[in-house]
């Protein structure tokens, strides 16, 4: 049986409706060795604005994740958002699943756009692949935004407990989802508040079109993040950050978020968003950007100036 409708290809189409209504175009740019990236960029480049790059998690591709955003940010910026490596239209024939590899990648479709400076806004695995870009491009990164992103986490924590899982194949179990229960688990750890109610068929259509393609590639990635990863290892970086966590974040717990304050020295600001879980950008969207705008665009108003002694802000 053909299947005729699906709710998620819908808001696929609705959501490459509204950036391209926002100011944005799609583009695709060929990296070589079998590597393309897909990525919308400024119908009109606009001189006098900055530029922002916007990475997306692995809970969905760039449009679902950012379209919230989409308008506020034009309004302000230049705005870049690319599929990471195997999420919408962008894929590699290569075996590299670090996140060093996709910043070299989302660096190579900042090149191609002349790009050389820009602010980066990175949510989750976002957030892992903005801190490396930051730390091998550092030049190309002025501004950093961090939201929920556990680069600080190492392979002993899931040991010592740090994490609700056992272990990382119980992790991807929901992280990935393929099942309709495997989902509902995924809710319940990614939000404070989760939705109670969602039709079986709703949530098949939603696995089909978001979770099928590309799984054992989206495993490899988290299992790069993951494997002998290492405090010891992780580069510092000297661009000004913005650190935003969800207090109840059961994904990557806040003391993770406290950690990678504490790496970052004076450099890094961070703030609390209350009754919060992981999902900061769906659970708490205008939260969100108010804070990213105080810290990119407003300075007098960024969390730093409002408790110079701590450098966190709960909201």
């Amino acid at each position: 049986m053909v299947k005729c409708f699906s709710l998620a290809a819908i808001w696929n189409r609705w959501f490459r409706f509204s950036f391209s209504r926002a100011g944005l175009k799609s583009t695709t740019t060929d990296l070589g060795d079998g590597t393309v990236m897909h990525c919308w960029v400024p119908k009109t480049y606009k001189p006098n604005k900055p530029n922002s790059l916007l990475l997306h998690g692995l809970g969905a591709n760039a449009m679902w994740q950012w379209n919230e955003f989409i308008s506020p940010f034009i309004a302000r910026f230049n705005v870049y958002v690319p599929d990471l490596l195997f999420f919408g239209d962008s894929y590699t024939a290569r075996p590299e699943r670090t996140e060093q590899f996709q910043a070299q990648c989302v660096a190579g479709v900042l090149e191609a756009q002349a790009v050389r400076k820009t602010n980066v806004v990175g949510i989750s695995y976002g957030g892992f692949v903005a801190y490396s870009l930051a730390a091998q491009f550092p030049e190309m990164v002025e501004k950093l935004v961090l939201c929920c992103a556990g680069v600080c986490m190492e392979e002993k924590d899931m040991e010592d407990g740090m994490f609700q899982v056992k272990s990382l194949d119980e992790a991807l179990s929901f992280l990935l989802p393929q099942t309709p229960e495997k989902m509902k688990e995924m809710f319940e750890v990614v939000f404070y508040k989760p939705a109670t109610k969602m039709p079986t068929w709703i949530m098949k259509d939603f696995i089909d079109v978001m979770w099928k393609e590309y799984l054992q590639e989206r495993t490899g990635l988290v299992n790069a993040l993951y494997k002998d990863r290492k405090m010891s290892n992780l580069p510092k970086i000297t661009q000004p950050a913005l650190i935003i966590w969800g207090e109840y974040d059961k994904v990557f717990p806040l003391e993770l978020g406290h950690r990678l304050k504490r790496h970052m020295d004076d450099n890094g600001q961070l703030v609390v968003i209350k009754d919060c879980g992981h999902a900061i950008n769906k659970e708490k969207p205008k939260q969100m950007y108010k804070h990213i705008k105080a810290f990119l665009i407003d300075p007098l108003l960024s969390p730093k100036k409002e408790n110079q002694t701590s450098g966190q802000k709960v909201d």
